[in-house]
């Protein structure tokens, strides 16, 4: 790509959706760049939301999914979860650009004067500060490859501004630099019995009248298209027919970088973007992830209580983290996902019977507190496999200090501010923030870990560095009493020497952590954590096979 010494010079390719939202641009976007990285390219996604919140951090998770948090500390959109879990290559922040980012830098240079007096408006002052986002990451010189989703759908008032600097990029950046993919719907009219291409017309026209012409599009079905179908859509979009890609449903999102590689996607790519590169795909690794994903030959099923469980979004991370783990002991892990709210009173242990683990969920705020203590309870009564999330690890702290250490009514002072024992409480930093945004605990820290413990056996080292997203932390005032009490602190923050991970004897799997591993999980390095929690489950769920009517 570049003479030897030379940095890099990146090529980007712009992924934009039609005619429905959640059509799969990610996962597109990242079996592409999977594709590529295994041709021995190095490549790098960004996703550029069309929302005026400066970033997701503020959202709820059932109007977003989760908030995916980079080591840098970006709480940033879910589909960079997506991007890191197929490539394995960290984000950043410069890997997700908001409207609302963009306007926030915009009204800041215009305060400042940087624009000397001139009228600020939306070409060029808006489209240049999302061009300007959109280089950043190819300036680098670490990329031969930059992937750009445009967030949203074409036709949105919203995506205008960057459907309209991406149109700029192209005549900036001149011939052959840039590739604009576009993902579309063909849908089966049951009644009719057959795939239409209608909509997929009208998005491609609705595109075009933005000055954009795709160079690839895209088809989400759920039948196969015929040739001849193909040349339809070919002829009325003005493509060739090989740049008409079928992206059939698959039966895992892990299954889509090999189907787009049988429809030539990547070779396409590369071709219009003039790359040589006659290095097939190294997917060993990942055809080996899918065989043991598709070949399980243990079972078992996993609590996954929360409150956010009816939008799976919600804990995408954590799914997927599970999925990974299952996938390296050759075991299905089946989720229940359980509403704390449901846990709250009455016979609730009934609703954690018959489970092989149990994984208490991250979350903010009071709703359904009570519920994930009781699940704590249960499992930490009756030797269940347990493993908490940050607010799950909060809340077996509550949980041992009221039912084993003896304070009554302990809690987080984030719920109950008069609580006699608030174990878990804000960092000093934190009680003046009045900001929700952007101002928690974010980000990659250190942890050191106590030898011999269970971590230390979970991780095989002593120093670990994993990600953080929250306010309020254990309360190191009470450290004697819960240590004389058996809950032991085997991780702790050398700088800060705040408590991340809490454990205790006399169980076979008993771990909470303050991070969240989930977010570091991949199809190549499963975290640690999700990995001996799955096998502590199967452990747990096999003598039970085996004399029982389980």
């Amino acid at each position: 790509m570049s003479g030897k010494g030379q940095p890099k010079t990146a090529k980007y390719i712009f992924v934009t959706g039609g005619v429905t939202s959640s059509l799969g641009k990610g996962i597109i976007a990242s079996s592409l760049a999977k594709l590529l990285q295994a041709r021995g390219l190095s490549v790098t996604i960004q996703k550029l939301d069309p929302y005026i919140n400066i970033d997701p951090g503020t959202l709820n998770p059932y109007e977003h999914g989760e908030c995916y948090v980079t080591n840098d500390g970006a709480e940033t959109d879910l589909d960079l979860g997506h991007y890191e879990r197929f490539l394995g290559v960290p984000t950043s922040q410069a890997n997700n650009i908001t409207t609302g980012r963009v306007y926030f830098n915009v009204i800041t240079k215009e305060r400042r004067g940087d624009y000397l007096g001139k009228t600020v408006q939306v070409v060029p002052h808006i489209t240049d500060e999302i061009k300007q986002n959109i280089l950043l990451l190819g300036a680098t010189g670490q990329y031969d490859i930059v992937i750009t989703e445009l967030g949203g759908c074409v036709g949105d008032i919203e995506s205008l501004p960057f459907i309209e600097a991406a149109r700029q990029l192209k005549w900036d950046l001149g011939e052959k630099n840039t590739l604009f993919i576009h993902l579309t719907l063909v849908p089966y009219i049951a009644a009719a019995g057959e795939l239409k291409t209608k909509p997929t017309q009208h998005s491609v026209r609705a595109l075009s009248e933005y000055g954009i012409q795709p160079d690839i599009i895209v088809c989400r079905t759920e039948h196969p298209i015929p040739q001849e179908m193909r040349r339809k859509i070919a002829l009325f979009c003005n493509v060739s027919p090989n740049d008409v890609i079928e992206a059939m449903d698959a039966e895992t999102i892990y299954d889509v970088p090999l189907l787009m590689r049988k429809e030539k996607l990547d070779q396409r790519a590369l071709y219009k973007l003039d790359i040589y590169n006659d290095k097939d795909a190294d997917l060993e690794q990942w055809k080996s992830f899918l065989g043991k994903l598709k070949n399980p030959t243990e079972q078992i099923t996993i609590g996954l209580v929360g409150k956010y469980v009816e939008l799976k979004d919600s804990y995408k991370s954590i799914a997927e983290g599970l999925i990974h783990a299952g996938a390296v002991n050759e075991t299905k892990v089946n989720v229940v996902w359980i509403s704390s709210e449901n846990l709250v009173e009455g016979d609730y242990q009934k609703k954690l019977e018959n489970l092989d683990g149990i994984l208490v969920a991250p979350g903010f705020g009071e709703r359904g507190i009570e519920g994930k203590i009781n699940a704590v309870k249960y499992a930490r009564e009756n030797k269940v496999p347990f493993f908490g999330i940050c607010l799950g690890m909060q809340c077996a702290v509550i949980e041992y200090a009221r039912n084993v250490v003896g304070f009554e009514n302990a809690h987080s002072s984030e719920m109950n501010k008069e609580t006699p024992y608030p174990v878990i409480d804000l960092m000093e930093e934190q009680k003046l923030v009045t900001n929700k945004g952007g101002t928690m605990r974010l980000g990659a820290y250190a942890c050191k870990l106590e030898k011999g413990s269970l971590a230390h056996h979970v991780y095989g080292k002593l120093n670990i560095q994993e990600r953080h997203r929250h306010r309020y932390e254990f309360n190191n005032a009470y450290l004697e009493q819960f240590k004389a009490a058996g809950m032991i602190p085997t991780g702790i923050n050398t700088d800060s020497g705040l408590v991340e991970i809490v454990e205790i004897k006399d169980h076979p799997f008993f771990i909470g952590v303050q991070f969240h591993p989930e977010y570091k999980s991949n199809v190549a390095n499963p975290a640690p954590l999700f990995v001996h929690f799955v096998k502590a489950a199967l452990r747990n769920a096999i003598p039970l096979m085996k004399g029982s009517t389980k």
